[in-house]
């Protein structure tokens, strides 16, 4: 049997767009041609604060935002953690993200792992998404809103 993340329903997804402000974007970097990047983009035009997370560009900056080396360093509210990382390194961002006060862990789009959700859920943490493209998301809910 292949594990099969269960996303929340369409309405709490919408409600998780809505009500948040702040998306760091895990795995973000300067190359343009990157689903990272574009969604990230389309965030930041939308009103949204993009906040990147890359150990590797920490200190430069991405859509003019200053690169954060760990989720930790962000020393302000974060709504959503957007991972654009593989999938076998969502246990660890999912360790990184339950020693901050992120409200949301949104893992991309062909992105799941069965540890990485045990990790939310037994640190209390129920606002999980997975194999879900944010920008997809929102996209459709600004198509319910015309």
């Amino acid at each position: 049997m292949t594990y099969h993340f269960q996303n929340p329903d369409q309405e709490t997804l919408f409600n998780y767009i809505r009500d948040s402000k702040t998306i760091a974007v895990v795995g973000l970097s300067q190359r343009e041609e990157t689903a990272a990047y574009r969604v990230s983009q389309v965030m930041q035009e939308a009103g949204y604060t993009i906040i990147p997370v890359n150990p590797k560009l920490a200190g430069e900056r991405v859509l003019g935002q200053k690169v954060y080396a760990s989720l930790q360093d962000i020393s302000v509210p974060i709504d959503i953690v957007d991972v654009f990382r593989r999938s076998e390194f969502l246990p660890d961002v999912a360790r990184d993200f339950i020693e901050t006060d992120a409200r949301i862990f949104w893992a991309q789009l062909g992105l799941e792992n069965a540890e990485a959700e045990a990790i939310l859920r037994e640190a209390g943490r129920q606002q999980i998404v997975m194999d879900k493209c944010l920008k997809v998301e929102y996209q459709k809910l600004q198509t319910l809103n015309r």
